[in-house]
């Protein structure tokens, strides 16, 4: 037979073995990967440079907020009963250099600016162009609580950037089919461990999304489990401590609980509103629509389940209402792409970025300093934003201390919140109180000592006589805190009592002051 005779070689379909083809089958399944645009670098740069410039020219008004007055006295630790090391570390370390709020609001500001390139990446990672990443930056500047976040020092200030880092990592690893992304999740969720806990339930909500959503592949993949494992190692300093202290952690959020009376479970729902802004959530309601009907999206559904699983987190657990913010950062971005691609004419493009203008500019006046500080009292705003009620006063607070307490010189003074205390290390050397002459019961602070079982006369901030009379033969109310500008916060109208002749050491009376809140 000639070689031309010769039977024709099958299709390579009709020889491969089954698990090739059933490889094969698999691999036609997949959902190609989403074109990635160019970076739309102009727009998103200006919007990092406007909300930069916005919150540093704000980071000195009004005042210390209570937690920053808080986190710059506490010692360096590996863990503290209300919170992990991080955030406190950094407010101490940067009161040392320069003690003044603009030096301490710096790594806030840049959580929140970097919060702004990773919307627009998060964009851009979904099919987004130019101007749905353009849309995305300029909407993470208008939303109210980066805003809020990024003005003052708090453990949410570096959430900003690491919940909606964490998901655009997992994005990746499923949208690009590039399973080494998920190494970055862990990394990222594994060092948050240092400055907050709450990073384990979005590792959950992920985790319950990608089973209830898919692609379950990647159950399968070890990069999965390779970045499971290196965030647990990263966790591991922060999962001893709570392990060795009997889960402060848990007690912590009970106490939360308790304080708020269930007022989270319905605050929470208006506050989804409010937070980003009511003229974003359009947006962010496209992005979970989006996500739910997009067939290029299907792999990355496990964001629903995300959200979904922080809501209940937050509804059961009762403890912050703005928990579920990180996970709605990610569907506001992610709603920017339908959203630009809706902007076809003139028309609706002038809507939208009207209502983007609009919302930062009312949300600027609600989450930052702009209203003059003897002008706020007059105003809703105090109400509204519990951060600027809690930036005002303190150090007239002190000088009202140091006043009641001018009778019974170089007595400790013992507080009943960490705010208080706070104010009282910061300012009090400039009104001739000594910071070692001060006490509280509050969260970690009770760590920190009681007075000398040999101290009589004792001045209490916050405490009524009521309180106090059974451990004392006197008490007095001296004057009670006024901050003179019509703020109402939780210091306003606080009594400053002055008592002698204490009934028991300090030693046994002092587990009484202790208190979570």
């Amino acid at each position: 037979m000639t070689p031309a005779a010769a039977a024709p070689t099958p299709p390579p379909e009709l020889t491969a073995t089954p698990d090739a083809a059933a490889g094969r089958a698999a691999s036609a399944r997949l959902i190609p990967p989403i074109p990635l645009a160019p970076l739309a670098r102009g727009p998103v740069v200006a919007a990092m440079l406007a909300l930069a410039a916005l919150l540093a020219a704000t980071s000195q008004a009004y005042g210390y907020h209570r937690d920053e007055l808080y986190f710059r006295m506490l010692d360096p630790a590996w863990g503290y009963l209300d919170q992990p090391p991080l955030t406190p570390l950094i407010a101490r370390t940067l009161a040392s250099i320069i003690d003044e709020p603009w030096l301490l609001r710096l790594p806030a500001i840049i959580a929140a600016v970097a919060a702004v390139f990773v919307a627009a990446l998060i964009a851009r990672e979904v099919g987004g162009a130019r101007r749905a990443q353009a849309l995305a930056a300029w909407t993470a500047v208008a939303a109210a609580f980066p805003m809020i976040f990024g003005h003052v020092l708090l453990t949410s200030s570096i959430d900003l950037v690491v919940w909606p880092l964490a998901c655009l990592f997992a994005m990746r690893a499923l949208l690009r089919h590039e399973g080494r992304w998920w190494l970055a999740v862990g990394l990222v969720a594994g060092l948050a461990t240092y400055n907050k806990l709450l990073v384990a339930v979005l590792l959950v909500g992920l985790g319950a999304g990608l089973l209830a959503f898919g692609p379950w592949r990647a159950l399968r993949s070890p990069w999965l489990w390779g970045g499971i494992l290196i965030a647990v190692v990263l966790a591991l300093p922060s999962i001893v401590y709570q392990a060795t202290h009997e889960w402060p952690q848990l007690a912590m959020g009970s106490a939360l609980a308790e304080d708020n009376e269930g007022e989270t479970r319905w605050l929470m729902w208006p506050m989804l509103l409010l937070l980003t802004g009511p003229l974003l959530v359009p947006i962010w309601v496209a992005g979970l629509v989006g996500l739910v009907r997009r067939r290029p999206w299907r792999d990355i559904r496990l964001l629903i389940g995300a959200f979904v699983v922080v809501l209940v987190f937050t509804f059961v657990g009762s403890a912050q209402f703005f928990y579920p913010l990180g996970v709605l950062q990610v569907l506001l971005a992610i709603g920017c792409v339908p959203t630009a691609e809706w902007m076809r004419t003139r028309a609706r493009r002038v809507l939208v970025w009207t209502a983007v203008a609009l919302n930062g500019a009312i949300s600027a006046v609600i989450a930052l300093p702009l209203v003059p500080v003897d002008v706020v009292g007059a105003t809703p705003l105090a109400a509204i934003n519990q951060v600027t009620a809690d930036s005002i006063g303190w150090p007239r607070y002190v000088q009202q201390v140091a006043d009641a307490a001018g009778s019974v010189p170089g007595a400790p003074i013992i507080t009943a919140n960490y705010g208080e205390a706070g104010a009282l290390d910061r300012f009090g050397p400039a009104v001739g109180l000594d910071p070692a002459d001060v006490f509280s019961g509050h969260n970690e602070l009770w760590f920190k000592g009681h007075p000398s079982d040999a101290a009589d006369a004792v001045v209490f901030v916050g405490y009524g006589p009521r309180l106090l009379a059974p451990l004392f033969d006197e008490c007095e109310v001296r004057g009670r805190l006024d901050n003179g500008l019509g703020v109402d916060n939780e210091e306003r109208g606080s009594p400053i009592t002055v008592c002698s002749g204490i009934r028991m050491p300090w030693s046994e009376a002092w587990p009484r002051f202790a208190h979570l809140d």
